[in-house]
């Protein structure tokens, strides 16, 4: 099974001790966001975890004591870093110290195991086309050297957006193609594989390959394994993910970003985070007892060749 630790908040930039506890322990806890009685338990063990998939904006509280996952999983990390600013971004470093973070991350794990992520999209009027391009080509002229690929998707236009964004000007299909040709034109200059995640559209012509971003091939890859060729059925429209099992928690990220479809507003992200207890084996609260705590199911996606030689 893969593991996924930052589809639901950044785990790694505000929970770090919570995380190395919950694999130095060996298990998690994970609540069921829409029945909050169900919980899952998942062993968090080299023979029943394929693959740690890591998500966050700032990977430098781990960056210490990242090696004891290193050490013993096969791992993926995806660092996001965008064009904008505290106004959009409240809690999400400077351009400057993420680039300087991913790079030491980079220098750590090794850079096939980086994807730089630039998304989403969006667009205001100090966001434009022109701005998009002239900062990603700053960012990718330093970043190259260290990653595996560069990641976009263009933001989706949620009810919510409209009100966390009033500022927000929509894309048009013509604003798409764009940035598309754009940013397609820098990364074959600086020579990175560029791809879309979530996003629906065929860009190929512009060097944007359509393909997940988390992939059985792109993990395999990087870690030198192979698993079995199975479908990937993704979580949601656009999406050419395998499935993955995440183990935090929506309305408990603190970055505030006004885009972020995982909180409803920042104030009930700080609320929850008084909640957390680094010692539990969930990341808010405590187990209750009227909670229903099942184990989950965790079959393995590696090859039979890699089980046979212990990898």
């Amino acid at each position: 099974m893969i593991i996924n630790t930052g589809g639901r908040t950044d785990t790694v930039q505000y929970y770090t001790q919570w995380l190395l506890n919950r694999f130095r322990e060996g298990f998690v806890l994970s609540r069921n966001p829409l029945f909050p009685n169900k919980v899952t338990r998942y062993a968090l063990t080299p023979d029943v975890v394929d693959c740690v998939v890591f998500c966050s904006k700032n990977y430098k509280p781990i960056l210490p004591r990242l090696h004891e996952i290193t050490d013993l999983f096969h791992t993926y990390f995806h660092y996001t870093i965008t064009a904008y600013g505290k106004e959009i971004e409240p809690g999400v470093p400077s351009i400057a110290e993420s680039i300087d973070t991913l790079i030491a991350l980079s220098r750590q794990v090794g850079k096939e195991r980086i994807a730089w992520r630039y998304d989403p999209v969006l667009l205001t009027e100090t966001y434009t086309v022109e701005a998009h391009l002239k900062i990603f080509e700053e960012m990718a002229a330093a970043l190259a050297p260290y990653i595996d690929r560069c990641i976009f998707s263009f933001v989706e236009m949620y009810k919510k957006l409209e009100v966390n964004m009033p500022e927000l000007i929509p894309l048009t299909q013509q604003d798409k193609e764009r940035l598309a040709k754009g940013l397609g034109e820098i990364a074959k200059k600086y020579g990175f594989h560029l791809q879309t995640c979530g996003t629906n559209g065929d860009y190929s012509r512009y060097g944007v390959h359509p393909s997940g971003c988390m992939t059985l091939d792109i993990l395999g890859q990087a870690n030198g394994v192979v698993f079995k060729d199975l479908k990937h059925k993704g979580m949601r429209q656009g999406c050419h993910c395998i499935e993955s099992r995440d183990i935090g928690a929506y309305d408990t990220c603190m970055n505030g970003c006004k885009y972020c479809y995982a909180n409803k507003n920042p104030r009930k992200a700080v609320e929850n985070y008084h909640l957390h207890n680094p010692s539990s084996p969930l990341l808010l609260g405590e187990l209750q007892p009227a909670d229903i705590v099942t184990q989950g199911v965790q079959r393995s996606f590696l090859a039979k060749e890699n089980r046979q030689n212990g990898i």
